[in-house]
């Protein structure tokens, strides 16, 4: 599968990419990430860090309306979606048990992302 078919598979389709697979799961560099889809600021590299989850983990967005939050309960599972509010790609999910002080796990695939570095 090319990454043109895995992008359109994750964010328009609502898929996942494998665990541990994607580019961004291991990147330290300062920057900022953004959709793959529409190049809208989501999160910026100090809210990441490493949940041990197989796909690049962020405690908060770079502002409360850069990432939209939808029920999903497909899966036989609850969970909340995360998308962009301006193309309405799919990111991946937020989870309730971050480490940090906002309590939050925003687990995002990483084909859905677009880094700028900053240095």
């Amino acid at each position: 599968m090319t990454d043109e078919e895995l992008r359109r598979k994750v964010m328009k389709e609502k898929g996942t990419e494998p665990p541990f697979s994607g580019e961004y799961i291991d990147n330290k560099a300062k920057g900022i990430y953004k959709c793959a889809e529409c190049g809208r600021e989501l999160f910026l590299s100090d809210a990441k860090f490493d949940s041990g989850c197989g796909w690049p983990s962020f405690d908060r967005p770079v502002a409360d309306d850069a990432v939209e939050k939808k029920l999903d309960t497909s899966h036989f599972m609850i969970r909340t979606e995360v998308l962009c509010p301006d193309c309405g790609g799919h990111l991946g999910h937020v989870f309730g048990d971050g480490p940090t002080g906002t309590g939050l796990r925003y687990c995002i695939n990483s084909i859905a992302l677009e880094f700028e570095g900053s240095e």
